[in-house]
This record gives structure tokens, C-alpha cells and sequence, in this order.
């Protein structure tokens, strides 16, 4: 089948019991047993639970993975994954990543010793050297957060395979409908499916889908001891967002596309950043490895603190406020808010400078949200 169809069929068939075509939502925190340790598949929430059980077999089956466990966010579920590491282990990660990873790297680093490492890997050069040695873990966006600088998922899988190392790929931009990076090899898939996978700004929760059952069965063991687990009904949410996920991120595309035209080459504009103007440094890989460009549109404005502000401000149909994905146009100052935790000089030799501004373009009237574009640089 293809993924338009699989986004509404996989893990979603109707109710064997009752026929209901909406997967049904079962709020039982613990389950009857027959006997002492003799059960009809559950037992406790914590540990699975029927509707949790449904998306983690649609997301397993859209990434193409062994199978996925799903978690209360994006960041339990990378915790989760650092519990599984020993004390000691060498990470590799990419230097422009989501403040809120950063944050938790560099507390695994303090707390557990845990030796972390940021590299631009978006570059051959940089990539090679950084992927030598012996190391335990590569971490990778792509696109990546907030700059949208994508990293080719062949040549880091072949990299990290030399130094014995497993790859993470954080899909939460792309989604398994622009991109799956199991087809490369990647050992495994990390969402925040707060993001396009919910897509309605209601709910938050994360997700790991590990390529080989090997990993697939060590990290249950971890969910379960963890217990950074979703409720039924936030499952029952991403479930319900999955269903649109194709149609929305052909929308979220157009949106982004006719926004990133408007600041393309505009005067008051120092940089865009959008992997599909042909004028992005990996265009060409962009076109090879997705099916696709997202929603996302990254813009470095030729202007002082007070002109974002009041870029910010004059924006109509873009609400300010953390997050991304929605069906509603989100817009961040990532230097003030979601990579705020990163220290500033460390933000700025990345490129998170104060002008810059991340636009979630989402599934209105893209002519719409261009004008809103236009309107808001008239202020600045």
C-alpha cells in the first residue's frame, strides 16, 4: 500500500470486539487477571496498555521498524534511550540541534559521565573527522532545529558503522511522510509526536522505533521501568493526528513554500533557511533523501532586537509561542525561547543569532500567510 493509504490503516483496523471504526480508548490503569500472573496480554497501564499498543504498531509499521514504544514526550523518550547507555559511552551529536536535547545531553554529561561531542556533520569534512575513533551513539536532526541543515543519512550510517557506533535520528521535522531513515540504515527513529505526527497543538508525547528487535526488546524493558509512558488518551490523539499526516504535510509544504518565496532575496532578509529553495546548500541532497521539504521556514532578519519585535508582533495569522507542527501557523525567536538554555556564545557560533526566527507554517491558505509575511517585514 502506498503511505497515503498506510496512514489511515496501519495499526488502525476497526474494533474486533465491537466494529467501532475509531480505535477505541481504554482509560483501565490495571487489567483483571485470571490467575497470579496469568492475563489476557496487559496488566498494568504503565506497562502496556491496548491503545498505546495501536499507535506504537502504526508507527512501527510507517517507520519500518522492528516495532516502537511510545513515551509522555519527545524528551522522555531520549531519556529513555540515554538510560540504555553505560557510564562512560562517547556521543556524537549534531551542534544545531533542539535547546531541550542539548540541555539533557549536557546533564547526562555532568551527572553520568557521559562524554558528548557536537560536530556540524551537515559537512563531509566535518562529518569524517568527528566520526572517527571508537563512540557509542550519533545523534542526528535532519533537517535539523532550528537552521534546517540536513545531514545524508548513507554516509553517516556508513561513518558510524566503521567506529561501531549506532545511529539516532531525530524524524520529528520530516515525519515518515518526507522521510524514513530506517530505509538507510539508521538503528533508530526518535519523534516528539507533539509535533506533525499530533499535529493539533493538544496533545504531547514521544516515540522510538528501533530498527532490530534486539533494541526494540531492551528498550521495552526500559519504558517499563522508566514509566515516562503516555496516557490512552494522548495515544488516542496521535493516533487520531496520524490518520492526516500525509495531507497535512503536503499542506504544511505549500505553506512553507510560499512563505520562503516572500523572504527569498527581500532586502530586510540576511538568510533563509528552507531545504527547498533551490538555492539551499543541500538542495540536492534534500531532493535525494526526502520526499519533500516540510513546514518549517528559518529566517535571519537584517535587524537589531527591537525590529524582531516588532516583526514578532506584527504577525496575524503566525502565534507566538513555543512548538511546532500544528495546523495553526506557530512562530519561535529560538534565542529566546525553545534555545534559550544554550549558552549564548555557543548559540551564535552556531548560527542562533537574535535574528534569527522560526516559522511553523501551517495548513492555512498559503497566499494567506504570504501576505502575513510581507505585512509583518513592512515593520521592521
Amino acid at each position: 500500500m502506498r503511505f497515503k493509504t498506510r496512514v489511515i490503516h496501519d495499526g488502525q483496523p476497526p474494533d474486533a470486539a465491537t466494529g467501532a471504526v475509531s480505535p477505541p480508548i481504554y482509560l483501565s490503569s490495571t487489567f483483571r487477571q485470571r490467575a497470579p500472573n496469568v492475563n489476557q496480554g496487559y496488566v498494568y497501564s504503565r506497562s502496556g496498555n491496548p491503545t498505546r499498543a495501536l499507535l506504537e504498531q502504526a508507527l512501527g509499521a510507517l517507520e519500518g521498524g522492528a516495532g516502537s514504544l511510545a513515551f509522555a514526550s519527545g524528551l522522555g523518550a531520549l531519556a529513555t534511550l540515554l538510560e540504555s547507555l553505560p557510564t562512560g559511552s562517547r556521543i556524537v551529536s549534531v551542534d544545531d540541534l533542539y535547546g531541550g536535547t542539548w540541555r539533557l545531553f549536557e546533564h547526562h554529561r555532568r551527572q553520568f559521565d557521559l562524554r558528548v561531542e557536537y560536530a556540524d556533520l551537515s559537512t563531509p569534512t566535518a562529518r569524517e573527522t568527528a566520526l572517527s575513533g571508537r563512540a557509542d551513539l550519533v545523534y542526528v536532526e535532519t533537517p535539523t532545529n532550528p537552521l534546517l541543515r540536513l545531514v545524508d543519512l548513507r554516509a553517516t550510517v556508513k561513518a558510524a558503522r566503521r567506529m561501531g557506533a549506532r545511529v539516532v535520528v531525530d524524524n520529528t521535522f520530516a515525519t515518515p511522510a518526507l522521510q524514513r531513515p530506517i530505509e538507510y540504515g539508521v538503528d533508530l527513529v526518535l519523534h516528539s509526536t507533539t509535533k506533525y505526527l499530533g499535529g493539533h497543538s493538544d496533545v504531547v508525547g514521544g516515540a522510538l522505533i528501533p530498527r532490530r528487535p534486539a533494541d526494540l526488546e531492551r528498550l521495552q524493558w526500559l519504558q517499563n521501568a522508566v514509566g515516562a509512558v503516555p496516557s490512552p488518551f494522548d495515544c488516542y490523539l496521535v493516533l487520531r493526528g496520524i490518520r492526516t499526516l500525509a495531507v497535512r504535510m503536503r499542506a504544511h509544504g505549500e505553506s512553507a513554500r510560499a512563505v520562503a518565496e516572500v523572504l527569498d532575496d527581500h532586502p530586510k532578509v540576511r538568510r533563509v533557511h528552507y531545504p527547498g529553495l533551490s538555492a539551499h546548500p543541500q538542495h540536492a541532497l534534500a531532493r535525494r533523501q526526502m520526499d519533500g521539504y516540510g513546514g518549517i521556514v528559518s529566517v535571519d532578519l537584517r535587524t537589531n532586537a527591537r525590529g524582531v519585535r516588532r516583526f514578532l508582533a506584527a504577525l496575524s495569522l503566525f502565534t507566538l509561542a513555543e512548538s511546532l507542527g500544528a495546523v495553526e501557523s506557530l512562530v519561535d525567536h529560538p534565542a529566546s525561547m525553545t534555545h534559550a538554555s544554550v549558552p549564548r556564545k555557543e548559540r551564535e557560533a552556531h548560527g542562533v543569532t537574535e535574528g534569527l526566527v522560526r516559522l511553523s507554517c501551517g495548513i492555512e491558505d498559503p497566499a494567506d500567510l504570504a501576505d502575513d509575511v510581507r505585512r509583518a517585514l513592512r515593520s521592521v
